[in-house]
């Protein structure tokens, strides 16, 4: 079972086509793991989500596998843990897309949907993709504040909301005013390697979230 996207009408299509490296990398896991997802990742969560989550690229034991954003792979259990924390999520997170968890006020939307290989896609991939990351922020109601998780998610969170990059420099809890309004926040990626270098802590997560609902408590 895969879990349905909140935001339909802005997915690709599953055989999508626009990136050759990433489609002969998906053709080929789909003959090696034909059980698994192995298509573009739809976004999960709250179609009427205040915070957006903005994540770099499905994982490959994680939502390639699963079909579902941050699910399966170690980067899910600190994404989730932490979002529950802060009453973002309910329910019983069991890094199965057909588990009791759900996003509340919240929605995780990725900057590139296909995996790429060694989790690394390409700049002309990630500008190839950058319209379904813009679909997906204008088919949301009133997203007011963003989280990016690392450098490649917070680039094209700033192209897609109108900002320029020298002026929005990537950082661990740095924040970005943007043209429209919006409020993006950064935060190193919840990556397996992250937490296993110390380079993010729970307590450094966590602050990331308590920020955004400081942000929307001072925007109301």
């Amino acid at each position: 079972m895969f879990a349905p996207s909140p935001l339909p009408a802005s997915e690709p299509p599953r055989d999508c086509p626009r990136c050759p490296r990433l489609v002969a990398f998906r053709e080929a896991l789909r003959i090696e793991y034909p059980d698994w997802w192995n298509a573009p990742v739809n976004a999960f969560g709250d179609p009427d989500a205040w915070l957006a989550i903005v994540g770099l690229a499905p994982g490959k034991h994680g939502a390639n596998r699963t079909g579902r954003p941050f699910t399966g792979d170690h980067a899910g259990v600190l994404l989730f843990d932490t979002l529950a924390k802060f009453g973002l999520a309910s329910g019983t997170y069991e890094a199965r897309p057909d588990d009791t968890l759900r996003l509340e006020g919240a929605i995780i939307i990725n900057a590139v949907k296909c995996l790429p290989p060694e989790n690394k896609p390409t700049p002309e991939e990630i500008r190839t993709c950058r319209p379904f990351l813009e679909g997906q922020i204008a088919a949301l109601p009133q997203p007011r504040i963003f989280v990016a998780l690392g450098q490649i998610a917070h680039q094209s969170a700033v192209k897609v909301l109108g900002g320029k990059l020298p002026k929005a420099k990537f950082g661990h809890l740095a924040e970005h005013r943007m043209p429209g309004g919006q409020v993006l926040i950064d935060s190193y990626h919840c990556s397996r390697y992250n937490q296993n270098t110390g380079r993010l802590t729970p307590a450094m997560f966590e602050a990331v979230f308590a920020r955004a609902i400081e942000v929307r408590a001072e925007l109301a």
